[in-house]
């Protein structure tokens, strides 16, 4: 059977979500570039069978059906697959011209989405350059000083990133660069983009190209209304990290004696557990909605339960929250969320 949008068979779906599951790279790439030549876009295999398909690895991975390795060597042939059809044709020369920066946010790793946009820019006759995974501010700053793109394509995955994805865009800023920002990081509709002051938005590659095709040369039109009492109350949630993950340690059933052995590895799974929820309150509060907070709490429940795990900690959790952070009514607000949601049916709240 024929995608009669795309033009690829579920049998060439099958055969290719096979080659990931065997982490079978030279066969993925023998697969996708033979689909090239024979007539299909490198923009259709790129964002209609590897998106896709990479898509399902990342849910089996939250569904506790495939391990981080198998979900790191399945990227790793996704990888090499845009690598190798991206040299098949040469860029249409015709499409319109313009230099463009893709980056990650800084500390954020999930390379691949940025890199297909990457290569569908450049096939549409745009100059770019991929900057990569976890850009720092200085290293956009050098880019925007020696090249000067006349835009900044930015990727976030996770909203996690938000405070550090808001210090490139303030290099944008300043440099007077317009920012076109796409990833789920940015929520839904993109909205928490707007928030930091993206100048454009896309939902994904194909609607970025044409955005950009459409409306060539984009302009700086984006404010950032992040508050500045949510930005005060992020930095002195950031700086009270350290004590927070050691109040909410103690509080959990057996936390005393579970920090007492520092080589304990459900010490460690424990504590990266409670740090990525304390840093999606803290985005939460610096952009001022619960949802990431609360977004945060169904992922681990589903993460746990997909494993066999009880997710009832969460509920002891979100009450030394309460506790902890009694004293700062703007980041209450987020917990009591989180109270509220936890008290609901599984699937309720911002979903």
């Amino acid at each position: 059977m024929t995608d009669a949008v795309t033009g690829i068979t579920d049998e060439v779906r099958a055969a290719f979500d096979h080659h990931l599951t065997e982490a079978d790279d030279e066969a993925a790439v023998a697969l996708t570039v033979r689909l090239v030549e024979e007539g299909l876009s490198e923009e259709e295999v790129l964002l209609d069978l590897v998106a896709p398909a990479q898509i399902a690895v990342g849910s089996r991975w939250a569904a506790g059906e495939w391990t981080v390795a198998q979900e790191h060597a399945a990227t790793h042939v996704s990888q090499q697959v845009v690598t190798a059809i991206a040299t098949v044709r040469p860029p249409d020369g015709n499409a319109p011209t313009g230099d463009i920066a893709v980056a990650c946010s800084d500390g954020e790793w999930h390379t691949l989405a940025p890199r297909i946009l990457s290569e569908v820019l450049r096939l549409r006759g745009f100059q770019v350059r991929f900057l990569g995974g976890h850009v720092p501010p200085a290293r956009l700053i050098s880019d925007l000083h020696s090249n000067g793109p006349d835009v900044v394509a930015l990727s976030c995955t996770l909203p996690v990133r938000l405070p550090l994805a808001d210090r490139l865009f303030e290099v944008c800023r300043t440099a007077g660069v317009p920012v076109l920002a796409g990833g789920p990081g940015f929520g839904p509709a993109g909205m928490w983009a707007r928030t930091l002051g993206a100048d454009l938005y896309a939902p994904d590659a194909r609607s970025a190209a044409e955005l950009l095709r459409t409306g060539w040369p984009p302009r700086r039109t984006g404010r950032p209304s992040v508050d500045d009492r949510s930005a005060e109350t992020y930095a002195w949630l950031v700086q009270q990290r350290p004590a927070l993950l050691r109040g909410l340690l103690e509080r959990l059933p057996h936390g005393p004696a579970l920090a007492a052995d520092p080589a304990d590895p459900q010490l460690d799974a424990t504590v990266e557990q409670l740090g990525y929820l304390t840093d999606s309150l803290a985005a939460g509060v610096f952009v001022d909605d619960p949802r990431i907070f609360t977004d945060c709490l169904g992922f681990i429940r589903g993460y746990c339960s997909a494993r066999c795990s009880s997710p009832d900690h969460l509920d002891t959790v979100v009450a030394a929250y309460a506790s902890l952070l009694h004293d700062s009514p703007r980041t209450l607000a987020h917990v009591v969320a989180g109270q509220k949601w936890l008290a609901g049916p599984p699937g309720d709240g911002s979903g």
